[in-house]
């Protein structure tokens, strides 16, 4: 019964975004409305399926439509990839049924790239956004996932629920959204995943952030894109950054961070790898590490 509650929560929250302008009805068949979504019979229409039969789908007295109707659903919705990826796993058939929980992996070979990429940050996520790896300019930058408990090491939870992440991300309150829209895209894929139920609950009770943005129902999918960053070291550091799928590692994404060559934020990022390989190699040597401290350091009001 949860899968069909879901698919029905999500097309009202969907059918709630679409105005009728978007879709092109006419004025005169929407003028005097209360709402400022389509109408049931309005997302019926647009489908090609009947009233009936759309409002089973968001009641959730049908919870398997046909691939032709979350098809014809996402055109009618004006759905967006993601959104469109979402629905299809919310109507999967056989949805609800117990999943065997693996461990997840991460090959060797994927940690030496990660080592190599010396210059640019690099970190891996997995299901529910935990952090499986990081390399060492991405633990400087973002955070020491290492030094975390091992259930602590959760990108969204960071996010969320440590201070040090506003000021990392000048950008927050988008980063932060579109990483929990990232976890409830995750949520669709795995729908009886514990360990997933349990971050979600901890996060409800802890954060009226993510409740907000949990209840939305957006989901988002990460590919490329530009933050604004901030680094007690460095300063403020403009960041490109590539989501790359692993070919034969379910649910594994490999985020690299990179900054435009001849910018302040590209000699930054120079100084803050120069900085790490150097803490590195003492570390390396087994000599004792010194104190944080880097020629040039600003304060956030600098």
């Amino acid at each position: 019964m949860a899968g069909r509650t879901e698919l029905g929560e999500f097309l009202r929250s969907c059918r709630a975004d679409v105005t009728p302008d978007i879709v092109g009805l006419d004025d005169a068949l929407t003028s005097g409305r209360r709402v400022r979504g389509l109408r049931r019979e309005e997302v019926a229409r647009l489908a090609g399926v009947s009233v009936d039969y759309y409002t089973r789908l968001e009641q959730g007295r049908h919870a398997s439509p046909s691939a032709a109707v979350v098809d014809a659903l996402a055109r009618a919705l004006r759905l967006d990839p993601a959104a469109r990826a979402h629905l299809a796993d919310l109507a999967r058939p056989g949805r609800g049924r117990p999943e065997r929980q693996q461990a997840q992996r991460v090959r060797p070979a994927v940690h030496q790239m990660l080592d190599s990429l010396v210059d640019h940050p690099a970190f891996l996520i997995g299901r529910r956004t935990d952090v499986l790896a990081a390399n060492p300019l991405a633990r400087a930058l973002i955070a020491d996932w290492d030094a975390l408990p091992a259930r602590h090491r959760n990108y969204t939870r960071w996010l969320l629920l440590d201070p040090a992440a506003r000021r990392t991300y000048e950008d927050w309150t988008a980063v932060a959204a579109d990483a929990v829209g990232s976890l409830r895209l995750d949520a669709g894929r795995h729908p009886d995943d514990p360990l997933l139920e349990r971050l979600v609950g901890e996060l409800s009770v802890e954060s009226p952030e993510f409740r907000g943005w949990w209840q939305d129902r957006r989901v988002h999918e990460r590919t490329h894109g530009t933050k604004r960053m901030w680094h007690p070291a460095i300063g403020s550091v403009v960041i490109h950054y590539e989501a790359l799928a692993l070919p034969g590692d379910p649910d594994q994404t490999l985020f690299v961070y990179s900054t435009e060559p001849g910018s302040a934020s590209h000699d930054g990022m120079r100084l803050l790898a120069s900085w790490t390989a150097h803490q590195r190699a003492r570390t390396a040597q087994g000599q004792r590490g010194e104190e944080w401290a880097l020629p040039g350091s600003r304060s956030p009001g600098a």
